[in-house]
C-alpha cells in the first residue's frame, strides 16, 4: 500500500512551517552572517577563524537542505510508481464517508495533490485510502 510523503514540493510552504516553528533556515542563517559583517567595528574586526566557521557552518545548512529535498523528491517519485503499480489490481479502499469498497484500479491520474487513482470508473481516490491490495 502506497504511503503518502511529507509534501515539500513547495519550499515557501515549508519556510514557512520553520517560522512559524521558531526554525531558522538557510536564508536567515546568511542574513544574519551578512547583518554581522556589515556591522562589525572595521577598527576591531571579528576573528577570521570565526568567520570560517560561521561560513562552514551555513555551506553544512545547505547542504543538508539540498540533501533533504533529494530525500523528498525520491520518496514522491516512489509514491506515484506505487501507485502507478496498483493499475489492473483489485483494491480495497476507504471511501469519503468512512465505508469500504472494492474495485479495479483502471487508471492513475497525476494532480497537483499527487496521483489519483480511478477505481470501477470513481475517480480522485488517493493511493493512501487503500486498503489491501490482491
Amino acid at each position: 500500500m502506497p504511503v503518502n510523503p511529507i509534501d515539500a514540493t513547495n519550499p515557501t510552504t515549508a519556510a514557512q512551517q520553520s517560522r512559524q516553528q521558531g526554525i531558522l533556515g538557510k536564508d536567515d542563517f546568511l542574513k544574519l552572517l551578512i547583518g554581522q559583517m556589515q556591522n562589525q567595528d572595521p577598527l576591531s574586526p571579528s576573528d577570521p577563524t570565526q568567520q570560517m566557521s560561521q561560513m562552514t557552518q551555513f555551506s553544512i545548512l545547505e547542504q543538508i537542505t539540498n540533501l533533504s529535498q533529494s530525500q523528498q523528491a525520491a520518496a514522491s517519485n516512489e509514491y506515484d510508481q506505487q501507485a502507478v503499480g496498483l493499475i489492473g489490481r483489485t483494491v480495497t479502499y476507504v471511501q469519503d464517508d468512512g465505508t469500504s469498497a472494492t474495485g479495479l484500479v483502471q487508471s492513475v491520474t497525476f494532480t497537483s495533490r499527487g496521483p489519483e487513482l480511478t477505481i470501477d470508473g470513481t475517480g480522485g481516490i488517493a493511493p493512501v485510502a487503500v486498503t489491501e491490495v490482491r
